[in-house]
């Protein structure tokens, strides 16, 4: 399944008429260039589940890191590593 179609399928899963109200999932583009990806995790099935800390640091143009922090995934990574960003998250959330 595309990544973009997975990422919908969780986010409407988790919509209750008011979890989508309060958090959410935020991706915009950063100056770098990059990404930043927030998925809020607070009332899902993912809320204080544990992460490994994920840092890939290839130099200025080949980056990318994970973390959850105050219950939700944070992601950010160079203008290539969306994709890489979210399968990160998928790949956690289908352990689970």
């Amino acid at each position: 399944m595309d990544i973009l179609c997975w990422l919908q399928n969780w986010y409407h899963s988790n919509c209750d008429g008011g979890w989508e109200h309060l958090y959410g999932v935020k991706i915009k583009n950063i100056d770098n260039p990059g990404w930043d990806v927030a998925i809020a995790l607070e009332d899902t099935e993912m809320s204080d589940k544990s992460f490994e800390e994920v840092e890939y640091d290839n130099g200025d143009d080949d980056w990318f890191f994970c973390f959850v922090k105050n219950n939700v995934f944070i992601g950010s990574g160079d203008s290539l590593k969306l994709i890489k960003i979210l399968e990160v998250f998928k790949n956690w959330v289908e352990s689970q």
